[in-house]
């Protein structure tokens, strides 16, 4: 069977990203090793042990400048999972996080909006476990 090892998130800065997603969100640098003067292989990730990580890619075309915090057409296109919420979602808010929305309950669990410094939105969702 195969697993989602990897999704990427156009951005337009990398030190920027790096400061966003490891301060604010709490996830780990896991590699940044320079390719090129203009590319870099930038992966974070919540969990380095578990879970798909994200590469963080640099637009390098006017095209994707567009795209960028746009790449699931203004919808929530990234859904991050904690198992504790309010300790998390404290966290988050101390540190300048964007939601769009106050915290509700939903039948899966307690779920929130934010946008990243992007413009992409994200569900941030403790679930309800199932037997």
């Amino acid at each position: 069977m195969a697993s989602l090892g990897m999704v990427t998130i156009l951005v337009d800065n990398y030190d920027r990203a790096i400061d966003y997603f490891t301060r604010c969100l709490g996830f780990w640098l896991v590699e940044d090793t320079i390719l090129s003067a203009e590319k870099r292989w930038v992966v974070i990730a919540p969990d380095v042990l578990d879970g798909a990580k994200i590469l963080l890619a640099r637009a390098s075309s006017p095209s994707q400048e567009l795209a960028i915090g746009n790449h699931a057409g203004g919808r929530v296109g990234l859904f991050l999972y904690t198992t504790n919420f309010d300790f998390d979602y404290t966290k988050m808010l101390a540190a300048g996080v964007e939601f769009t929305e106050a915290p509700r309950h939903e039948t899966f669990g307690k779920v929130v909006v934010f946008k990243d410094i992007f413009g992409n939105k994200w569900d941030f969702i403790e679930r309800i476990p199932t037997a």
